[in-house]
């Protein structure tokens, strides 16, 4: 049953995605493990999710899938038998993949294995160390401060088993083979914005599609552990990389900041025109940014040798933000407006992909009589009949078989619904015919 989303349609979709982001919160989730297995299986209560496991030990281009991480408890205890330190508190307290441990230890070499951020010293940090055997805690710098018994107790009853790795995927069909892949990373613990805001989101971008009549592109979403886990499905997967033509990473989409879109690796490709089209026109605060070989799984998928056309779009970019890998990452951070707003410019760029394609004029002789037809100066006042005007003569001028509506709306300077409604209206009036199997040409 597709709780969160039916809720979507009563209470908002802002409220909806904060709901469903609010109940993935607690679950501790790493590269690997029962943490990602629950975070899949609630997703799956929305969505008919396929869950991939992967042995561990498998290769995966120069990478080899590792050997699964569990984690039941952890905690630093005081020579009174007091947990100064508590996982059961915070999953984010130990270093993400810390072999077990359970010792006495002096103030001096605990100190050695605990992470803080002086800066903020109320907050906990997020670290990790996925490939290296070792352990540690993270603390707000007020608790490091605190300790003063010459010896601490330390516990982390943790598991690293061969094992495998996890990931989802949901496929799509649509009219056309031509795939959007759309990918999130679900590796992160009790972080709100990184990344259960770009996880939810997909969710319900998913439920939506899922929902749309006439679908013309095809889709796939891909819940995976970042960098590992869009790794390991590329070097599954190489017979379904020629038919994506757009895919966009979404991640960190709930902070209160403007958009940010980073460019695919090639730059100018279908899903770079139509995010930066659809911002443009949007009038919400956000930024353009080029590719760069650091930031999200978008790396992976413009590697040289991979090189599809995949973007990212992000409230914060890569990580610029002092709350990232932090416990002020929380429900608080992200907002339910944030998320409607995130989920709404998504949307927007989606529908641009689907409905983008070609017509050919059926007059193209000249300008055709628009006033006999009722096609001039029937509706609106008069700024919105000059932009509906100037949308129907850019239309008819391009409409030549060479030209998709996204090309048109970039000449003409306007919103791609605009070009899109009014090739329709023309289209209505048997003045435009839209080439089969048209699509928004490669680039």
């Amino acid at each position: 049953m597709a709780t969160h989303v039916r809720a979507a349609r009563a209470a908002g979709v802002g409220e909806a995605l904060h709901a469903f982001i609010t109940e993935l919160y607690p679950i501790g989730r790493s590269i690997t493990g029962d943490g990602v297995r629950e975070t899949l299986r609630r997703i799956q209560r929305e969505l008919p999710l396929q869950v991939h496991e992967v042995p561990t030990g498998t290769r995966v281009f120069d990478w080899t899938v590792p050997r699964e991480w569990n984690i039941r408890d952890a905690w630093i205890k005081n020579l009174a038998g007091e947990r100064v330190v508590d996982f059961r508190k915070s999953n984010l307290h130990v270093v993400s993949y810390s072999i077990p441990v359970r010792t006495r230890v002096s103030l001096k070499e605990l100190r050695e294995h605990l992470h803080s951020i002086p800066d903020h010293p109320g907050w906990i940090p997020y670290k990790t160390s996925y490939y290296a055997e070792t352990w540690g805690f993270c603390v707000a710098h007020e608790t490091l401060q605190s300790l003063g018994d010459p010896e601490y107790d330390v516990c982390i009853d943790s598991s690293l088993t061969d094992g495998s790795l996890t990931y989802g995927e949901l496929e799509l069909p649509g009219e056309t083979a031509d795939e959007v892949l759309l990918s999130t990373h679900i590796c992160h613990p009790s972080l709100a914005n990184d990344n259960l805001s770009g996880g939810a989101t997909a969710v319900f971008l998913a439920r939506w599609l899922m929902e749309l009549r006439g679908r013309r592109l095809s889709y796939r979403f891909l819940f995976v552990p970042g960098t590992i886990g869009a790794i390991t499905w590329l070097a599954r997967n190489p017979e379904k990389l020629a038919a994506i033509r757009a895919g966009l990473v979404l991640t960190g989409l709930g902070a209160p900041a403007k958009l940010v879109y980073k460019r695919s690796r090639r730059g100018n490709t279908a899903i770079d025109r139509a995010a930066v089209h659809v911002l443009a026109h949007s009038g919400r605060p956000h930024e353009i940014r080029d590719f760069s070989p650091y930031g999200y799984d978008e790396r992976q998928y413009c590697s040289p040798g991979i090189n599809l056309p995949v973007g990212c779009l992000s409230r914060n970019g890569d990580d610029d933000y002092p709350e990232h890998h932090t416990s002020a990452d929380d429900g608080d951070f992200v907002r339910p407006e944030v998320l409607a707003d995130s989920y709404e410019a998504c949307r927007a760029i989606l529908r641009v992909l689907d409905a983008d394609c070609v017509y050919v004029s059926l007059n193209p002789m000249c300008e055709p009589q628009l006033g006999r037809r009722g096609l001039y100066g029937s509706l609106g006042g008069a700024g919105e009949r000059r932009t509906r005007e100037m949308a129907l003569l850019w239309v008819l001028n391009l409409a030549d078989g060479e030209h998709t509506l996204l090309d048109m709306a970039e000449r003409a300077g306007l919103p791609f619904a605009t070009i899109e409604s009014a090739a329709r209206l023309l289209e209505e009036h048997g003045l435009l015919e839209r080439r089969a199997g048209s699509e928004a040409r490669p680039r």
